[in-house]
């Protein structure tokens, strides 16, 4: 069975991006899906240097590793993805093993104005650069509004399902070549 591992960009339980990764999970298919814990310590080298990498960062690239693709998504946060976000990426580029070469991801961004987090998709996909993971290119699934783009069950509304179904579609794909 595929192993899906969530990052979300919000730490609030409820989140919509935490509601998002959970549709796209569920829209994949047979798979396990895990969210990770991204509530850590500023990276600081400092701290790397006196304890090595904090626990929360070691499971997180322990998690990366196992997984078979990573979804991501994030909120948009003055133009630009969460610091939570990037902090766990910084923690996790440390790790002596590279948990991201050639490792399948999806992007994906929910935000409260009209671009659904256009901006911090694209600083997304350019924080994800330099690690050579094998991010798919689409479609583009950015929820716009999106306070009320979920149901009382957590689905997201029939506007963004078949957008989010292809690219589900495309990362089964990636995990296949």
């Amino acid at each position: 069975m595929t192993k899906l591992l969530g990052l979300s960009g919000a730490l609030r339980r409820e989140s919509t991006n935490r509601k998002l990764l959970r549709e796209a999970a569920r829209l994949f298919g047979d798979a396990t899906y895990v969210e990770a814990d991204l509530n850590m310590p500023l990276y600081d080298g400092d701290l790397e240097e006196a304890s090595g990498l904090p626990a929360a960062a070691q499971t997180l690239v322990q998690q990366i590793a196992e997984a078979d693709a990573v979804l991501i998504s994030s909120p948009e946060y003055n133009s630009g993805i969460p610091g939570v976000l990037k902090n766990a990426l910084d923690w996790a580029s440390r790790a002596d093993v590279k948990p991201w070469t050639d490792k399948p991801v999806a992007l994906m961004t929910a935000a409260a104005g009209r671009a659904g987090g256009a901006r911090a998709h694209n600083n997304l996909r350019l924080a994800m650069a330099p690690f050579r993971a094998r991010v798919v290119n689409g479609p583009e699934v950015m929820v716009a509004a999106s306070g009320s783009q979920f149901d009382e069950d957590g689905r997201i509304a029939d506007s963004y399902v078949k957008n989010l179904t292809a690219l589900m579609d495309t990362l089964r794909a990636e995990i296949a070549r």
